[in-house]
């Protein structure tokens, strides 16, 4: 992929669009290459067992968590926990924000 916001990063949020998992969330945990992404969400898919994913079989939330992105620079790994706690504030932040406005966009008048 050749456009610079296609790139994943580490503690980036990704939507899994294919696959059994597709729907859930997850994060990036590590880079392979310019193809393949290391995923873990701290719950079915562990630090320890994460998942090896193409990149075109996800899509890339604007959101990165600085506690899995600095623990994981710091020092090569990420508790569950962080994982989890960060998929969750994404959801609480992210998610119901986009469905607020998706609400909005209907109601909305012009004066």
């Amino acid at each position: 992929m050749s456009e610079g916001d296609h790139i994943p990063r580490m503690g980036q949020v990704v939507r899994i669009l294919r696959g059994r998992e597709a729907g859930q969330y997850a994060i990036v945990i590590k880079i392979i290459d310019d193809q393949y992404v290391l995923l873990a969400d701290g719950e079915k898919r562990k630090y320890d067992r994460p998942k090896k994913k193409n990149i075109s079989h996800i899509q890339l939330m604007d959101f990165i968590s600085q506690e899995v992105q600095n623990s994981l620079l710091e020092t090569g790994r990420v508790t569950n926990g962080k994982l989890r706690f960060a998929i969750a504030k994404f959801a609480s932040e992210v998610v119901t924000d986009l469905e607020k406005g998706d609400q909005h966009d209907g109601k909305r008048r012009c004066n």
